[in-house]
């Protein structure tokens, strides 16, 4: 049993651990060996937003003593309504810095180690060494990519190879939390559809009558990038690009006498930015952290496997087990289907990529087995497969032939058979 000092330490959290419930095993009673392995899991978070900053606080003062945390953003004024580990004076600086040195001032004894930049920056290797992740992400494109880097890292003959993912998000008065068993149990990707993209405005009235600020953003990210800067990618994240947009979206609305352009509502159209709540972050944070600690202590079975929670009318939250599908083009072993018309062009069909809800791919290469249909990159294949786009599919694939879709956002083939309608 722990030391008399230990116990005095950790006296709520010893009652919060051995508290009775209807899964609890009224004879496990948490020990020393408990908090030895409280302290000695090593938590990724991924996010040092709205939701991270409350997950990180969360994870510090239950216990948990070597946290790391990635983030790429700086501080900005419009944070600081509900970002509350920020302060006017850090304006300018990165949140993975600010936010570690705020959290290790105020609580005793726990270690947080920032890195600022991409996920993507970092190796398997990097995310080998954690006990588990915890997401509080706004983008679908980085869970998905940390979703399929963590199911492509399992090998079956070590189990430490596996690391659990939380996931949090929220919108608005919505939110969720959902535990992922990489390979094990339902991914994000089997879950993608219940992410719906946005719609779209009709690219009509993007180019030649626009009405709305936005549209005028639109056209910048859409139109004007393509035409002025085709072959360099568009990052999102890169504020040089946003700063770009930005620019060009004004020129373009004083055209049309359209007013409202700001740099935050460039960045918002272009990142899909969604409105945040404190409240919000606060339950899904506290649901997200609460997994993390059953994981690390065994002290309670983890959520299985997904949280919705509503707050406009009241606090509803219901609980349920996402499927884990047999053709999710991550963790499962099927080509998923697609039903397509086979008189549709190439180039509408990957257009139609980024708006169906089972694939949200925006910049999509494609091949069959025998040849390549279109590649974005290099520019000389683009060439070479360009006169592919105005073909329809039926002179190009068969009915139920598979296809292997990438996206330079991703580091897998997505696996895609196409059936004729």
């Amino acid at each position: 049993m722990a030391s008399a000092d230990s116990a005095t330490r950790w006296k709520y959290l010893y009652k919060a651990l051995s508290k009775p419930g209807p899964f609890s095993d009224e004879d496990w009673v948490p020990g020393s060996e408990t908090i030895s392995a409280l302290e000695s899991s090593k938590v990724l978070v991924i996010g040092a937003g709205g939701l991270g900053c409350d997950i990180l606080k969360n994870l510090a003062l239950s216990g948990f003593k070597d946290i790391h945390v990635i983030d790429m953003d700086t501080i900005d004024i419009s944070n600081l309504n509900r970002q509350f580990l920020f302060r006017q004076a850090d304006i300018g600086k990165p949140k993975a810095e600010v936010a570690a040195a705020f959290v290790e001032k105020r609580v005793k004894g726990v270690k947080i180690t920032p890195y600022v930049g991409k996920i993507q920056d970092k190796d398997e290797d990097y995310y080998m060494q954690f006990k588990l992740v915890v997401c509080g992400l706004d983008s679908i494109e980085a869970r998905r990519w940390i979703n399929s880097t963590l199911i492509s890292m399992v090998d079956f003959d070590n189990p430490e190879s596996l690391k659990p993912l939380i996931d949090g998000g929220t919108e608005g008065f919505k939110g969720q939390a959902r535990v992922i068993l990489p390979t094990l149990s339902s991914c994000i990707e089997c879950q993608l559809d219940m992410h719906a993209p946005r719609p779209a405005v009709p690219l009509c009235t993007i180019a030649t009558i626009p009405r709305q600020p936005q549209h005028c953003i639109e056209w910048a990210h859409q139109i004007a990038w393509q035409e002025q800067r085709k072959d360099e990618p568009f990052d999102s994240d890169d504020m040089e690009h946003i700063g770009w947009v930005y620019q060009t979206a004004l020129e373009r609305a004083k055209q049309f006498n359209i007013s409202g352009i700001t740099f935050q509502m460039a960045q918002g159209v272009v990142k899909n930015i969604i409105p945040a709540i404190a409240s919000t972050n606060a339950v899904i944070a506290a649901a997200t952290t609460s997994e993390a600690l059953k994981i690390a202590t065994s002290c309670n079975p983890y959520l299985e496997n997904y949280m919705m929670y509503a707050g406009e009318d009241g606090v509803y939250t219901y609980t349920f087990e996402a499927e884990k599908k047999a053709d999710c083009p991550v963790c499962g072993n099927l080509a998923r289907k697609m039903t397509v018309d086979p008189d549709m062009t190439l180039e509408v069909f990957i257009e139609t990529l980024g708006e169906r809800p089972e694939a949200q791919l925006k910049k999509p290469s494609m091949r069959t087995e025998e040849k390549t249909l279109y590649q974005r990159f290099p520019p000389q294949l683009e060439e070479q497969t360009r006169s592919n786009l105005k073909r329809k599919l039926r002179e190009l694939v068969q009915d139920g032939q598979e296809i292997a879709v990438s996206d330079p956002a991703y580091v897998i083939d997505f696996r895609y058979r196409l059936i004729f309608s």
